[in-house]
C-alpha cells in the first residue's frame, strides 16, 4: 500500500462516555495510519436522536484528547449527512439494486410469528423483492431494501480474523431507508466511509456479521471494497464480558476516579491484544513505529485493573514532579478544604511518588504536608506514642532545635545520636517519629519528612506529641 493511501476511522455513537474499549479501537485506528503515514479521522454517528446528546459528544471528544488520540481533518456528524445517504439510496434503486418494500408492520410482526412457530431464522422472506407497486400502493408508506444476492458466498480476508465465509442464502435484503424515509445505519456507514475515503475498518469483531452485509451495498454502487481488520473484544479478568465490575468505565474516570495517567492508559491499552515481544513499556513513538495489524491476536484480551495500576506506578515515578504537582493539587484541596501549596507539593514529589500507584495515593500520602494543629493521629500511630517514646520526643526535639543547618544530613546525625544515647536502635526513634510528625505509621523516609515541614512546624509538632507544647512555637523561633 502506498504511504498516504491509508485512511482509518474511529466511529463511536455518542450515547455515553467514551468506554475502554472503543478507546482501544480509536488507538489501533490512529497507530495504524500513524504507522503507515495516512489518515485518522473521526465520526461521530449520532443519527439516534433520541439516544444522542451533546454531553456524550463533548465527553468522547474530550477523553480522545486526553489519551492524544488526534485525529486529522475536522469531525464528521452523520446526522448532518442524511441527504447523502437517501441520496445514495435512489441510486441503488435507479440501478435495480434496491426495491420498495410495502410490507406493513402488521405483515411483517405475522411473518416472524410464523417463523419462530416453525422454527425457521427471523428474516424478510423478499415478497417485494420482484414486484412493483400498483395503484391500491400509492400514497403508502415503503421502505428501501437492498436487492442481496441470493446465490454464491461472500469471502472477507480479514486482517486479524482470517478467510471467513458466509452463504449469500444467509443474508437477506436489509432496509436502507426507513418507511418515514430516514437512512439506516447500515446504509450510513458504508456511504460515510466511502466518502471519507476510509480504507481500512479497524473494529470490534461484534462487527463481523455486519461487513457482509455492509459489503452488499458497497458492490452494488461499484465503489471499492475497504480492508477489514475485527479485533476481538476485551473480557474481565475472568473471562466474562467486560462490564463495570471489572473496570468497563468512561475514560474520564480512569483520569478523574482512578488517577491514572494518559500515558499508562495508552501503554496499557496497546498492550490488550497487541504485542511486540516481551516489550512491556512502549512509548507513543514505538508504538506508531512499530505497531501493525499483524501483531493483534484472534483471542479476547482479559482487563486487569490491577496491572493497569501498576503500569500506572512506573509512569508516575517517570513524569515530572511539576507536573504531578499541578495534577494532585486539586485532589489534596479536596481533602483539606484550600489549595495546597504547590511549590512545597512539587518538591516533595521524588518522596512522595515511588511508593503510589494513583495520583490519588500520591494526595493521600501527602497529607501531612498540610496538616493543622494538633495532629490528629490514627489509631496505630496514637498507639506508639506512649510515655516512653513521649520522652524519646522530647529529647529529639531537643537535638532537633540544636542543629545549625536543617538538611537531611544534620537532621539524621541529630537522630542517631538520640538513639544511640537511649541504646536503642534507629526504628525505635523513627516510628514515634513519624507518628507525631504525619499522624500516620508510614510516610516517606523519615528524615526526608522532617526536610519538607522544615525546622519550625517539625518542632511544634514533636512539642505537641511529647509534651512539650507550650511555648514551643515561640522557642522553635527563637532557635532558627
Amino acid at each position: 500500500m502506498s504511504a498516504s493511501s491509508v485512511v482509518t476511522r474511529f466511529a463511536p455513537s455518542p450515547t455515553g462516555f467514551l468506554h475502554i474499549g472503543g478507546a482501544r479501537t480509536a488507538l489501533f485506528n490512529l497507530l495504524f495510519a500513524r504507522h503507515h503515514g495516512g489518515k485518522f479521522r473521526l465520526r461521530i454517528e449520532d443519527t439516534d436522536k433520541a439516544r444522542s446528546t451533546q454531553a456524550a459528544i463533548d465527553a468522547i471528544l474530550d477523553g480522545m484528547s486526553w489519551l492524544d488520540l488526534n485525529w486529522d481533518d475536522e469531525v464528521v456528524y452523520q446526522s448532518q449527512r442524511a441527504a447523502r445517504h437517501v441520496e445514495v439510496a435512489e441510486a441503488l434503486l435507479a440501478n435495480g439494486h434496491a426495491y420498495r418494500c410495502y410490507a406493513t408492520p402488521e405483515e411483517l410482526a405475522e411473518l416472524r410469528e410464523q417463523q419462530r412457530a416453525a422454527r425457521q431464522p427471523l428474516r424478510y422472506d423478499g415478497r417485494w423483492r420482484d414486484r412493483e407497486g400498483g395503484p391500491e400502493q400509492e400514497g403508502k408508506p415503503f421502505a428501501v431494501r437492498l436487492r442481496a444476492q441470493t446465490e454464491g458466498e461472500t469471502a472477507i480476508d480479514d486482517l486479524v480474523q482470517g478467510r471467513v465465509i458466509v452463504q449469500n442464502s444467509e443474508l437477506d435484503d436489509m432496509i436502507l431507508l426507513r418507511s418515514d424515509g430516514t437512512p439506516t445505519y447500515m446504509l450510513a456507514v458504508v456511504v460515510d466511509d466511502h466518502d471519507m475515503g476510509v480504507t481500512h475498518v479497524i473494529r470490534g469483531d461484534d462487527h463481523l456479521n455486519n461487513a457482509f452485509r455492509q459489503l452488499g451495498i458497497i458492490k452494488a454502487m461499484g465503489w471499492p471494497e475497504p480492508a477489514y481488520a475485527h479485533i476481538p473484544l476485551i473480557h474481565g479478568s475472568d473471562g466474562a464480558k467486560l462490564s463495570k465490575r471489572h473496570g468497563a468505565l468512561g475514560v474520564d474516570a480512569y483520569r478523574d476516579e482512578l488517577g491514572m495517567l494518559p500515558e499508562a492508559v495508552n501503554n496499557y491499552l496497546l498492550r490488550l491484544g497487541w504485542g511486540h515481544g516481551d516489550d512491556e513499556i512502549i512509548s507513543r513513538e514505538q508504538a506508531v513505529e512499530w505497531f501493525d495489524i499483524g501483531g493483534v491476536g484472534r483471542s479476547p484480551s482479559r482487563f486487569d485493573l490491577k496491572k493497569l495500576e501498576n503500569l500506572n506506578g512506573h509512569y508516575l515515578r517517570e513524569a515530572a514532579d511539576d507536573r504531578l504537582a499541578e495534577l494532585v493539587a486539586p485532589r489534596v484541596e479536596r481533602l483539606i478544604g484550600h489549595a495546597p501549596d504547590r511549590a512545597l507539593l512539587a518538591r516533595a514529589m521524588p518522596e512522595l511518588k515511588p511508593r503510589a500507584k494513583t495520583l490519588d495515593e500520591i494526595a493521600d500520602g501527602a497529607l501531612f504536608l498540610f496538616a493543622e494543629r494538633p495532629l490528629a493521629l490514627d489509631d496505630k500511630a496514637a498507639a506508639l506514642l506512649d510515655a516512653r517514646a513521649q520522652a524519646l520526643l522530647g529529647q529529639t526535639r531537643d537535638a532537633l532545635a540544636a542543629i545549625s543547618e536543617w538538611s537531611g544530613e544534620a537532621i539524621e546525625a541529630a537522630v542517631r545520636q538520640v538513639a544511640e544515647s537511649a541504646g536503642i536502635g534507629l526504628g525505635k526513634v523513627a516510628q514515634p517519629l513519624r507518628a507525631a510528625l504525619t499522624g500516620r505509621t508510614t510516610s516517606p523516609g523519615i528524615f526526608d519528612v522532617l526536610v519538607l515541614l522544615g525546622r519550625e512546624e517539625s518542632l511544634v509538632r514533636l512539642g505537641d506529641q511529647s509534651g512539650q507544647a507550650k511555648n514551643v512555637h515561640a522557642h522553635a523561633i527563637e532557635e532558627q
